[in-house]
């Protein structure tokens, strides 16, 4: 995966007579929730963080995530640059983390006592449910897009989810926040 030009799935391809509108495509996946992700990073010149809902597990061997961030991100310049970035995976307790990488126009470092730096000195947010520090192995140009893919290289794990249990999964949905918990479970 690599940002050369073979690798871009943006140019228009002319067997298919139309596609979908901007809107269209959205009102589609509005209706598709996603798990909940901050992902910081620091190409050397300040850390970034931003939320993400495209965070995917791609295999467990080796260990290799994807993700997607917007072109228009004030993140994208810093991901597209950084060897190493930090994937946070949220619960319902991180809501205050989800929402700060998600506003525009802030400081999502000003709170000195919410976050700190590995050794390895990638920012890294605290008490969140889990966090993997990755290894950017490619990235690949898709529209207005990156899909960047990574190698898990440490985690560590705070509020873990017991096999078969909906724990308090955070998801968005159709423009919201939600909660899964044993409310929402539906019996096979």
């Amino acid at each position: 995966m690599t940002s050369s030009p073979a690798a871009r799935f943006d140019a228009p391809d002319h067997r298919f007579a139309s596609s979908l509108s901007a809107d269209e495509f959205k009102a589609l996946f509005r209706g598709h929730p996603g798990g909940v992700a901050v992902i910081t990073a620091d190409a050397g010149d300040g850390p970034v963080a931003l939320t993400a809902t495209s965070v995917s597990s791609v295999s467990a061997d080796p260990p290799l995530l994807i993700f997607s961030i917007s072109t228009l991100s004030s993140a994208s310049d810093v991901l597209s640059r950084a060897e190493t970035i930090v994937v946070h995976l949220l619960d319902a307790h991180d809501l205050d983390v989800a929402r700060l990488g998600a506003t525009s126009g802030v400081d999502r470092f000003a709170d000195s006592d919410q976050w700190s730096r590995l050794v390895t000195g990638e920012p890294v947010y605290h008490d969140v449910r889990a966090w993997v520090r990755c290894a950017v192995i490619g990235r690949m140009d898709a529209g207005s897009s990156t899909v960047i893919a990574a190698h898990a290289l440490q985690s560590q794990v705070a509020r873990d989810v017991t096999p078969g249990e909906p724990g308090d999964a955070l998801v968005y949905h159709n423009r919201t926040w939600h909660r899964l918990g044993e409310h929402s479970r539906i019996e096979s």
